[in-house]
């Protein structure tokens, strides 16, 4: 397991992934990182919210990361955790937000 923070949210994830890209538009070098996670019932409205957000603060300590992202993919296999004791297995894909340019 990989402990991933979204914010203040801890993730334990697994099937980790990280790598770094150019991006074509800026020409930038930009993280990306991919992952999967169990979501309960109990769990899910708050990570429903969080993921809502569509921007965080990722923050991924044994690996060194830090930064800030955006969803590029996500998947999960109940779209619906309301009804109590329900395991979901969530697939989420972020990259990192190109920083603004100042203007001159």
């Amino acid at each position: 397991m990989t402990s991933v923070w979204i914010d203040d949210t801890e993730i334990s994830a697994y099937n980790f992934q990280a790598e770094t890209f150019v991006d074509n538009v800026s020409g930038q070098p930009r993280k990306k990182i991919a992952f999967d996670f169990k979501v309960t019932s109990a769990e899910y409205h708050d990570i429903a919210v969080l993921l809502y957000k569509m921007e965080f603060r990722i923050q991924v300590p044994e690996k060194e990361l830090d930064f800030f992202a955006a969803i590029s993919n996500y998947s999960t296999s109940i779209t619906n955790l309301y009804k109590e004791n329900q395991i979901a297995d969530y697939k989420l894909e972020l990259i990192e937000k190109v920083p603004k340019q100042e203007n001159p």
